[in-house]
């Protein structure tokens, strides 16, 4: 707990340390999308995983009235283990306590990985507001449930050990993905997740994930919403269920994925990925030029 309260205070102190220095960061160069709401999770800040690089381009190349931080913001469980924390990850937490500073309202609803944020409910920091769960209503007048999800993953709730090897093994695929990827870059083909390929293959896992979407959806149509926003399962996913429209957000380590709602309430599934293989093939095209 030591370290958790410990990333808190360095939080706090880069709120304080803020400044108007690089504050446009894009410089104008390319047109900003704009949005009423945004709903981003699962960046597990503090990993390897984390694509805080192309996170970072999202969050320079948007803007909207609410951004939610639906969970999964920094991973706890990763940083207890083994501490990592590049400078681009701390220029992610910059920049959202930039966007509240410069009249965003961020709101941030913890989960399982960040759980050590679910005692600082209510409070405040650097104008990000913490929060335990979300009631969002769109323009149109829908009432959305915003949660992270990890209440409605029996793993969780009755085999936390579990859930802890499984995150490692998650991790040794990431690693394993990384090195297979960099290899497939160098000659030239596009980026292929492999986590990604096994949890839509195996069976199991397409089941779980099918289990958790329809008992979210069931809890939000028992609290009267229209809709449900989450994260958890890093599975961007837009659909009714039942009468009910079940939407997750996503994730920032392989996805690259956030949920958006236009000025209409129009909902929609926001993909950076071509944007950052866009940015990889002009890199490497640039590659022969400085040699």
């Amino acid at each position: 707990m030591q370290r958790d309260d410990a990333f808190l205070r360095a939080w706090q102190d880069n709120a304080g340390r803020l400044s108007d220095a690089g504050e446009d960061e894009g410089g104008g160069e390319r047109p900003v999308l704009c949005f009423r709401t945004l709903w981003i999770s699962d960046l597990h800040l503090g990993t390897p995983g984390c694509q805080a690089h192309a996170l970072l381009d999202f969050l320079k190349n948007t803007e909207c009235e609410t951004l939610y931080l639906v969970g999964d913001i920094v991973d706890g469980w990763q940083l207890k283990r083994h501490w990592y924390w590049p400078q681009a990850h701390n220029d992610v937490v910059q920049k959202l306590l930039r966007k509240a500073r410069k009249g965003t309202r961020v709101i941030f609803i913890p989960g399982n990985h960040d759980e050590f944020a679910r005692k600082y409910l209510h409070h405040n920091f650097g104008g990000i507001e913490v929060a335990d769960e979300w009631v969002h209503e769109t323009a149109d007048g829908r009432k959305l449930w915003v949660i992270h999800g990890d209440l409605f993953d029996g793993v969780i709730q009755c085999a936390k050990w579990l859930a802890y090897v499984g995150d490692s093994l998650y991790e040794f695929t990431l690693r394993l993905n990384r090195h297979f990827n960099s290899l497939r870059a160098r000659i030239g083909l596009p980026y292929w997740s492999l986590s990604k390929y096994l949890k839509h293959k195996v069976k199991r896992a397409v089941s779980y994930m099918g289990d958790f979407e329809q008992a979210v959806a069931r809890e939000a149509e028992r609290r009267g919403m229209q809709g449900v926003v989450c994260g958890h399962i890093h599975h961007a996913e837009m659909r009714e269920i039942d009468g009910i429209l079940y939407c997750n957000d996503g994730d920032w380590v392989e996805s690259l994925t956030a949920l958006a709602e236009h000025a209409d309430g129009r909902l929609e599934l926001v993909d950076w990925t071509p944007r950052v293989r866009q940015q990889g093939r002009r890199a490497a095209q640039a590659l022969p030029a400085l040699g």
